[in-house]
């Protein structure tokens, strides 16, 4: 199988694009380690992968805790020895509202998940990220972090701050042979864009401008780019939108 024996770490892997990419890998023999902060949604992928023969292990973590992403991802790490793998995926929307009327407890907490959760994740993994032969990192971002919306500045300032730390961290880790690259997925039908679909007014959903896909969708460009060699791309964006990004 293509991922044979990896160790493959993700965040956000209770459902949508994360769920698709923990049982993905899983199917490619991947031991898949699932964090994410919702008990039985976690629960639940683990238990869909073992029940089809594969290995996975729950890790129920909030990514914007410091203390608890070190201590989670540390076990996992030294379990395994290494990472070669690191989707960091996780993300929210919970503030749609233009800047001057928005919520600061909100767009904080945005900061928090998207980016600053996605930092304390990199941060934890990178020692056994080191130890893997030809590790790879690759971010789940979004096409608003490079082009932005007007009423979700949260969201946007997240997404284009984790473009930023892939290119960052892509640099950095080059010493190392770990590529890092940004996956854009496009419009996806997840949990969190079930409100968005749902608006007539909003083009992003809009089935006749863009590719309106399932989680699934994501796998080829996700194996693509976890299968690339150490010498391949690094500090990358790869995108399934049809959009100019």
């Amino acid at each position: 199988m293509k991922f044979d024996s990896k160790n493959v770490l993700i965040t956000g892997a209770g459902r949508g694009i994360g769920r698709a990419l923990a049982v993905a890998f899983a199917k490619e023999g991947s031991f898949v380690g699932c964090l994410a902060r919702t008990h039985g949604e976690v629960l639940s992928t683990v238990e869909d992968i073992q029940s089809s023969g594969g290995k996975a292990e729950a890790l129920i973590t909030d990514v914007s805790d410091f203390d608890a992403v070190s201590e989670t991802i540390s076990a996992f790490g030294s379990s395994c020895q290494s990472i070669d793998i690191l989707f960091l995926n996780a993300g929210i929307s919970v503030d749609r509202e233009r800047l001057e009327n928005s919520n600061p407890a909100n767009w904080k907490k945005v900061i928090d998940v998207n980016l600053t959760g996605a930092y304390y994740c990199a941060f934890a993994a990178l020692p056994y990220l080191k130890k893997a032969e030809h590790a790879k990192i690759i971010t789940i971002g979004s096409g608003l972090g490079h082009s932005g919306e007007a009423g979700n500045s949260a969201y946007c300032v997240s997404k284009a701050g984790l473009w930023m730390l892939t290119r960052v961290l892509g640099e950095e880790l080059k010493p190392h042979r770990i590529s890092v690259n940004e996956l854009i997925p496009g419009p996806v039908k997840t949990y969190q864009s079930s409100q968005r679909s749902q608006n007539p007014n909003d083009s992003l959903f809009d089935p006749n401008n863009e590719w309106i896909k399932e989680p699934e969708d994501v796998i080829p460009l996700a194996f693509f780019l976890a299968s690339q060699p150490p010498q391949g791309p690094s500090s990358q964006t790869f995108s399934l939108t049809r959009r100019k990004i």
